[in-house]
């Protein structure tokens, strides 16, 4: 049977459409391999420079230890166990001064974002004391808790406090106006426009808070466990430079490093699924 001219342009038209569909695919699918080789490159480079410094002298050895001896001392430390011990408490700590300044800041920024009465008693007098140096409220807290676990978290609690109460205040007012008012339009509750409209509209500010938050947590640790501490990795940079041992100086921060990114890559997760609704940049590049 002879096929006519437009069947024959259909089917043309339907195999150029696969083709270039399939093509489409392969091209915006990424590999995570890729993804996990190019943030690892500049690290990579940075890690060859810095043992070529090293070993060729252009850098003092006992001021600037070459990577391999960091290794070594970072797997001297994990066999006699004391790495475990020392991150274990600094983990300790961060986790428990981010919960409760979190939620600090999740009461606090919330009552002060929906209501302008409540921001105009409360904003000015949380914004002069985040004006205050963090090593500012050391003594005080020592006066106040004693050099236990106590003032470390609470110091850390108020590190975190601050971008996490700033996000969720600015998240909850940018709400747009419109949308509060298609939502009393259609007879939503005070219940309602909250769950509805303005926490869904505010969670990408709250998750750019945690994120924060969680980075100062990290910060402020340091200057808590400088508070007395006997175990921590702030402890470790002490007892380094107490010692005269720059390599436990080092160590100590690049552990602060690892973990600090462990964090907030676990944290960007939970992002990324609670705000998986988000139709953004990111995606369109297809990562």
């Amino acid at each position: 049977m002879a096929i006519s001219q437009g069947q024959q342009d259909t089917e043309k038209t339907t195999w150029f459409q696969k083709f270039t569909s399939i093509d489409k695919k392969a091209v915006g699918a990424k590999s995570p391999w890729g993804n996990i080789g190019l943030s690892l490159l500049l690290p990579v480079l940075l890690i060859i420079v810095w043992e070529l410094a090293s070993r060729f002298n252009y850098v003092a050895p006992h001021q600037l230890p070459a990577p391999t001896i960091i290794v070594q001392t970072i797997w001297a430390m994990a066999l006699d166990g004391s790495l475990w011990t020392h991150t274990s408490i600094t983990l300790y700590r961060v986790f428990l001064g981010f919960l409760w300044g979190t939620l600090a800041a999740v009461v606090l920024g919330s009552i002060v974002g929906m209501f302008s009465k409540a921001e105009t008693m409360f904003d000015p007098m949380i914004q002069a004391f985040r004006a205050i140096p963090s090593l500012a409220w050391v003594p005080l807290f020592i006066l106040w808790l004693g050099i236990g676990e106590g003032s470390k978290i609470t110091l850390i609690a108020v590190g975190v406090f601050f971008p996490v109460y700033l996000n969720i205040t600015g998240g909850i007012q940018s709400v747009d106006r419109k949308l509060i008012e298609v939502g009393k339009a259609y007879g939503l509750s005070t219940y309602q426009l909250v769950k509805r409209i303005i926490l869904p509209a505010s969670l990408p500010s709250f998750f750019i808070g945690l994120r924060s938050g969680l980075g100062l947590g990290w910060m402020f640790v340091v200057a808590a466990e400088l508070m007395g501490a006997s175990q921590g990795l702030g402890f470790l940079l002490v007892f380094g430079q107490n010692m005269s041992q720059p390599a436990v100086i080092i160590s100590s921060i690049i552990l602060f490093a690892i973990l600090g990114k462990i964090t907030d890559t676990i944290l960007k997760k939970f992002q990324e699924k609670a705000l998986h609704w988000q139709d953004t940049m990111e995606k369109s590049q297809g990562k």
